[in-house]
This record gives C-alpha cells, sequence and structure tokens, in this order.
C-alpha cells in the first residue's frame, strides 16, 4: 500500500528554498550566531536543491522543474565534498551561542548532514542499487503529474524535459552499478515492467487537454524513455544480475551509524532487539486475548479470527463514501474528547484513485508539499477493484479494506495522523524542521496514534477495532526485528519472512515483500521505535505536569515542535533527553 508522508524522507538534507518564507535574518533576534547559521542553510537549502530537484518540486517549490538529478559518480562525488564543507562550517558555530529554537536546528541539521554523508560514501546505494534509477525516474515524473499546481501545458512542457534526460541517467547506472544483492537486482527486474507501463500510459493520460504538437513531444519523450527502460532491464537480466553477488547487510557499526545519523538514537543493538521483542509479545498476547472477545470458541486460533473479521467490509462501491464518513467521525471525536487541537483546514476529500496512479497504488495520503502555494488540496486516494475482474477476484481486493482496517488506516494518514501534522508544518518558522522529518517522529506519531484513539474509546465498544490496531502493530514490530536481525545478526529473507507470517499474521505473499524490503529499507522498524520513545515520553510528559497535566497539552505541544529527532524533542518538552524507552 503506497502512503503519502508530509515530510520528504529521502537519506541526505531535506530543506526548502529560504526564499519560499519560514525562518529570516529579521525574525532570527539579534544575536549574531543565529543569523551566521540562518546564512548558512541558506547557501545548503541552494546547493541541495539545484542537486535534487525532483524533491524540490514534491516540496512545492518549482524553480527546479524541468531538471532532473545529476546519476554520474563525479556529480555524486561533488555533492560529497560539499556535504563535508558545510559540515565543517557548521561545526563552526558554537551551538550554545544560539537562540534555544535555533540549537535545536543546529542540531538537526548537522545530523541531517551526516546521515547524507553516510548515505553516499558509506551505505552507497547509488552504486548498490538498480532500482533507485529505474523507480526514481518514475517518481521524479510522478510529480509533475500528481498535483495541478501549475497548467497543464507549463507542467507537460517541464517533464517533456525531464524525460528527455533520464536515458542518460540510465548509462550512467551502468557506469555506476557493480556488484549489488542479488536480492535489489532481482526487485529491479521485477518493477521494471511497472516503471515503463507509467511512461507508456500514465503520462498521457495525465495530460488530457494537451493536444497538438505538445501531445507529440510528450509520446515521443516519454517513448523514449520506455526504449531506453527495456534497454536497462535487458542489461539488468543479462549483464548485472550474474554478477550481484553483493551482500545486503550493513553490520552493526554501519546500522549504528544509520541510527545516530537520522534519529540521534545511540543503543546497543541488542538492547533495541530487546525492546522490539518485548513489545511484540505484549502485542501477540494482546492480539489473542481480543480474538477471544470476540468469539471465545477455543478451537479458533487468533488468525482465525481475524478472518472472520474481514469478511466484514462495504462493497466496492460503498468504499469511498464509508471511508468519508470515517474522517468526519474521527475529527468529531478528536474535537468533542478535547484529544487534540485541529488547526482550522478544509476537509480531506476521499477520491478514487487517478487513472495514472492504479497500477501502483492501492492507497495514498496526497498532502502537498509545505512550500505549495497553488495545489494546496488534500486528497485521500483509494484504488478500487477493476470491474472488469471477476467476481472473486473483486472480492478478495476488498479483503484489506475491512471496517476496522479503513477506521486505523485513516488515524495513520488523516486524524490526527500524517494530514495533522503537515497542517502544523506549514505553519512551522524553522526551514530545517519544516522539511526535514526524522522519519521516528513522523511515522512514530501516526502509528502511536492508531493505538491511542482505540485507547481514548474510538470504537472502544468493538474488540474488532482493537484487533485491526494490533494486527498493524504487529507487523511493525516485526519489521523493527528484521531490520536489525538482516542487516546485523545474520537473519535471511527466508527467516524473515517465517516471522512475518508466524508472528505477525501476515500472508505468504505479504511476508515475503515485507522481508524483501527490509533488505534495502533496513531501517523500517522506525515505525515501532517512534511510537515507544513518544509512548515513554507521554508518561514522562504526565509525571512532570502532575496535576497540570492534559492528553490535548501534550500532543499539542509534540506536533507544533515538528518533526524533529526524538531525543530532541524531549528535550524541548522535558529538558533531558537520556531515558527515551
Amino acid at each position: 500500500m503506497a502512503r503519502g508522508y508530509p515530510f520528504a524522507a529521502v537519506a541526505g538534507l531535506m530543506m526548502a528554498c529560504a526564499s519560499c518564507g519560514g525562518v529570516t535574518a529579521t525574525s532570527a533576534g539579534p544575536g549574531g550566531a543565529d543569523s551566521r547559521f540562518i546564512s548558512l542553510a541558506r547557501e545548503v537549502v541552494d546547493d541541495y536543491l539545484h542537486r535534487h530537484p525532483t524533491l524540490a518540486t514534491d516540496l512545492g517549490i518549482h524553480r527546479e522543474d524541468d531538471r532532473l538529478e545529476e546519476y554520474s559518480a563525479a556529480a555524486i562525488q561533488r555533492e560529497a565534498a560539499a556535504l563535508r564543507g558545510f559540515r565543517s562550517r557548521l561545526e563552526a558555530i558554537d551551538r550554545g551561542a544560539l537562540t534555544a529554537p535555533y540549537r535545536l536546528d543546529h542540531e538537526q541539521l548537522a545530523h541531517a548532514l551526516d546521515a547524507a554523508l553516510l548515505q553516499i560514501e558509506v551505505i552507497r546505494p547509488w552504486a548498490r542499487d538498480p532500482d533507485l534509477y529505474s523507480s526514481g525516474l518514475t517518481r521524479a515524473a510522478h510529480v509533475l503529474i500528481k498535483r495541478s499546481f501549475a497548467r497543464p501545458s507549463l507542467r507537460a512542457g517541464r517533464l517533456i524535459a525531464r524525460m528527455n534526460a533520464m536515458p542518460g541517467a540510465l548509462a550512467e547506472a551502468r557506469r555506476n552499478l557493480d556488484h549489488p544483492p542479488r536480492v535489489y537486482t532481482e526487485i529491479a527486474i521485477e518493477q521494471i515492467e511497472g516503471n515503463k507501463e507509467f511512461f507508456r500510459t500514465a503520462v498521457l493520460d495525465a495530460f488530457p487537454s494537451v493536444k497538438g504538437a505538445a501531445r507529440a513531444q510528450l509520446a515521443e519523450s516519454a517513448a523514449g524513455v520506455v526504449r531506453a527502460l527495456d534497454e536497462y532491464g535487458r542489461w539488468l537480466r543479462a549483464d548485472l544480475l550474474p554478477r550481484s553477488t553483493g551482500d545486503f547487510a550493513y553490520g552493526e557499526a554501519t546500522y549504528r551509524a544509520r541510527l545516530l545519523a537520522e534519529e540521534q538514537i545511540d543503543l546497543p543493538l541488542d538492547r533495541l532487539l530487546e525492546i522490539a521483542e518485548q513489545d511484540l509479545a505484549r502485542n501477540q498476547e494482546a492480539f489473542a486475548r481480543t480474538a477471544r472477545l470476540i468469539d471465545p470458541d477455543p478451537s479458533r486460533s487468533p488468525a482465525d479470527v481475524l478472518a472472520m473479521v474481514v469478511r466484514d467490509r462495504p462493497p466496492a462501491s460503498r468504499l469511498l463514501a464509508a471511508t468519508q464518513a470515517e474522517l468526519d467521525a474521527l475529527a468529531s471525536f478528536l474535537e468533542a474528547g478535547g484529544i487534540v487541537t485541529l488547526p482550522a483546514a478544509a476537509p480531506v476529500r476521499v477520491i478514487e484513485t487517478p487513472p495514472f496512479m492504479r497500477a501502483t497504488v492501492t492507497a495514498s495520503m496526497d498532502i502537498p508539499g509545505p512550500y505549495e502555494k497553488v495545489a494546496t488540496e488534500a486528497y485521500y486516494t483509494m484504488t478500487l477493484p477493476d470491474p472488469r475482474w471477476p467476481a472473486a477476484d473483486r472480492d478478495a481486493y476488498m479483503e484489506q479494506w475491512y471496517y476496522p482496517a479503513i477506521t486505523n488506516v485513516s488515524v495513520h494518514e488523516v486524524w490526527p495522523g500524517h494530514y495533522l501534522q503537515f497542517l502544523h508544518a506549514r505553519q512551522l518558522e524553522s526551514d530545517v524542521r519544516k522539511v526535514f522529518g526524522a522519519v521516528s517522529n513522523t511515522e512514530g506519531w501516526a502509528h502511536y496514534v492508531e493505538q491511542m484513539m482505540i485507547d481514548e474509546g474510538f470504537h472502544g465498544d468493538d474488540p474488532r477495532y482493537r484487533l485491526a490496531q494490533l494486527h498493524d502493530a504487529l507487523l511493525r514490530n516485526v519489521r523493527f526485528i528484521a531490520g536489525i536481525a538482516m542487516h546485523t545478526r545474520g537473519m535471511t529473507v527466508d527467516e524473515a519472512m517465517r516471522r512475518f507470517e508466524r508472528d505477525a499474521y501476515q500472508p505468504t505473499p505479504v511476508a515475503r515483500a515485507e522481508a524483501r524490503r527490509g533488505t534495502s529499507d533496513a531501517t523500517y522498524g522506525y515505525y515501532t521505535m517512534g511510537k515507544l520513545v513518544i509512548l515513554k515520553l507521554r508518561d514522562d510528559y504526565r509525571a512532570a505536569r502532575g496535576s497540570a497535566y492534559s492528553l490535548r497539552a501534550f500532543h499539542d505541544e509534540f506536533v507544533r515542535l515538528g518533526p524533529l529527532a526524538l531525543p530532541l524533542v524531549r528535550q524541548a518538552m522535558l529538558g533531558e533527553r537520556n531515558a527515551l524507552f
């Protein structure tokens, strides 16, 4: 299930241009250190967005829309040199001389630069992951298609310019890639047909009003990308796959370095695995206990009860309406219960997935970038089963959308999950926080609120909703374990797959996909890790506030700080950052 997030989250620095709003020198106060920090941040922003135009488009900054990233090894090394220079200059600014908000931003930025350098120089996906190129090109096109931030003819012209550079990017990929892990090459080969189909059909489908010579040029450029992808796919199968003998595992030192750089988490991995296994055991016990509330028959396993629960689902024709009604109910519950303050905003509209996205997206929260000024609407898109499918296939497709699952995903994506985060992100003064998000914060919050809403009584009289929440929690538990164990403890993909099946009650196709995902998405345990840190923070915040504590105050203070790394959030809310778990 593809889902969008309110904060750009790639392995590197993510900021927005200073000219688009946010912190300015006039709002920085009289301190010279603050002004030096802001000036340096602006310089980093300009450099980084020039090197990453796809990211700029996604953030809602459109000055680089007609460009594509440079994929040559020389360009990658130039970026590494620039990052090292920025890191050295940032270190020369005395953090202690900054005012309090900028001390947090300085630390966040320093770790972001470390994370970007770690990716380029140590993890090296540019030399190890062939799907980075083929699927990356699809994303570069998709961000120009998915939102109507400019008239269609203008967006189509910019897309043509990007597509014309794509065959050259695939040529650089063939020069860069050397002995990747076999599973990475296999995934790229599996994805290549979907990438080709996107350029073959989705590009033209997205611009029905573009006619005449412009449409012919759009079609010609897209066809050129399809030919280049076809050639790339043949090269993957014939050349790269036989020499794909690399090891996907990071090793302990690199894994810990990534946790520290991206999330400022510095704990022994054995301790993190212990925390993950303990939470898995708690959730398994709760899952079994909840299943007994639904059906007390001891002959039925928890998995059998789940199979019964998924049968209660809306027909495809009612899915969008049922989801829209649930979003409205969530907002009403939050306001009536005093759980969190909802900023004034247009309601999220639930719509059917556009035709050009149907092949790759089941559901997504389509939120504009925090700097988008034109296409500011928010959509919750859901893909309906193709009416041409046999009835049994349509029914099987809808099994994922049983009523409690609709609620749990809607809590995560909309209220009070990612959409609430996005609304606060648009209001942040700090550019660093506005667009550079720690994933354990953004995904940890969205995962935390799934449990919190049930705990606070939303559908609290129906244990099926708790079962759905726990089912998703178990999936995230095993991700936490598998990510660490596959990269540092020798766990194989097959062993990880069996844990997803046994411990998270996932069907074999899903379990296999999740295990393979963990080979490249090594830190996909950030969901559970973040949730657990937030739960501990809430307990400690309650203890510190005593009789003055309120759940609304905790939630409001948390989301208003933005997507800082969670140790920095704890520092801001409690004055210390040590007792994370």
